[in-house]
């Protein structure tokens, strides 16, 4: 028979449950936002110049890579506490990945609203 979680337990699982929704929702909101943006930047052309490349794919990128920092974050907040190799928490990934976002999504903003205009 099992036995019932803890208090602590439980809230440990619900937190958990909530940073995984949250990491889904970071990833797959800039996608519903603009996804017209994200099509015609990926049809540019080889003849257009490479700095209107970088600067189209750049908040995308940094978006990309503030999620995939709270990869580190799950995998270092699952280890054991009491266990040998237990070093220093993730609070450096967290810092990295939430601020590649936040300025990720602003860029992101600027270009659609650059876009919008071109169109």
């Amino acid at each position: 028979m099992a036995r019932a979680l803890g208090r602590d337990e439980q809230a440990r699982r619900r937190a958990e449950r909530v940073g995984v929704l949250g990491v889904l929702a970071a990833a797959v909101l800039p996608v519903l936002l603009w996804h017209e943006v994200i099509a015609d930047i990926a049809q540019v052309t080889a003849d257009q110049r490479a700095a209107v490349l970088l600067v189209g794919w750049a908040p995308w990128v940094m978006m990309a890579v503030g999620v995939l920092c709270s990869v580190p974050v799950a995998v270092l907040s699952r280890r054991a506490r009491s266990g040998r190799f237990y070093g220093p928490g993730p609070g450096a990934w967290q810092g990295w990945g939430v601020t590649l976002y936040v300025l990720g999504f602003g860029l992101a903003t600027q270009v659609a609203q650059l876009h919008g205009l071109s169109t």
